[in-house]
């Protein structure tokens, strides 16, 4: 990490937007930028957090969304779209999990088509530390209150629809 800037370079670009004549947009842009620089932040954190488990948050998300299923795996189409990214980036997740031997890829009992990721003894095993560990370093220590964590999540939700992200 590097070390803390004396000032906010985000609200120092937002002056210079609207010294520039950019005013209408400069709010907007400067929001946006945050929180696209936020997870940029967080993200690091996660992937620093998650690293002693032999994993990044993109391959931890995959691990806890087969935690969550009901059997323990889920079709890779399926996965790629609650995960919400694409096909290439879910196999090169899944690659690295089966070379680690947390998930391995099976056949659908019946659809040869179709291939199902199924979380091993391994990735059992992993998946509690993991979370408990990302539970306890990032996200108890976000410094939001439960309230101000509520409000950001209902203001980004209603950006992400209005974006197009979920009905």
């Amino acid at each position: 990490m590097t070390s803390p800037l004396p000032r906010d370079p985000i609200a120092q670009a937002r002056e210079q937007w609207i010294s520039h004549g950019w005013s209408a947009e400069a709010d907007s842009m400067a929001a946006i930028t945050a929180v696209m620089r936020t997870a940029s932040i967080y993200l690091q954190r996660a992937d620093a957090i998650l690293k002693p488990h032999g994993l990044t948050f993109a391959r931890f998300e995959v691990l806890a969304l087969l935690g969550f299923s009901k059997r323990g795996s889920l079709p890779m189409s399926q996965a790629s779209q609650l995960l919400q990214v694409h096909a290439t980036s879910l196999t090169n997740s899944v690659d690295r999990l089966e070379a680690t031997g947390l998930v391995r890829r099976i056949p659908h009992p019946t659809d040869g088509r179709t291939r199902l990721l199924e979380l091993t003894t391994a990735g059992q095993q992993v998946l509690p530390a993991a979370r408990d560990d990302l539970n306890e370093k990032l996200f108890a220590r976000s410094n939001l209150s439960g309230t101000d964590a509520t409000e950001i999540f209902e203001i980004l939700a209603r950006f992400r629809k209005a974006s197009g992200d979920f009905l």
